[in-house]
């Protein structure tokens, strides 16, 4: 049960720091599989088939970003409750420090 949480919870963190690449890979997979789906119908034009492809992608992406947006959320949650770091130290680790000092 431990390894199986663990193995769970290191997705959970490839998610988080890997947010676009997995709505793009999961936009790719989907729209891959659908046009494979499509393509083995024989009835249906070739247009027919792309712009059913095209939706069924835009729906992939669209619950794949819902989904991104709520493990940010249980993200930020999680580290708000556990001490994490404070809402406006989170990038300034990545800004120069004399980037935005004001000259008098």
């Amino acid at each position: 049960m431990a390894e199986s949480k663990t193995k769970l919870e290191s997705l959970r963190e490839w998610v988080v720091d890997h947010k676009l690449r997995t709505v793009g890979c999961l936009w790719l997979s989907g729209i891959t599989g659908s046009i494979a789906y499509n393509w083995s119908q024989p009835t249906m034009k070739t247009s027919v088939k792309i712009i059913h492809a095209r939706l069924h992608a835009q729906a992939l992406t669209l619950a794949a970003l819902a989904g991104a947006a709520v493990v940010e959320f249980y993200d930020r949650k999680a580290k708000a409750g556990a001490g994490g770091e404070p809402k406006d130290d989170r990038y300034s680790k990545f800004l120069p420090i004399d980037t935005y000092a004001h000259k008098d």
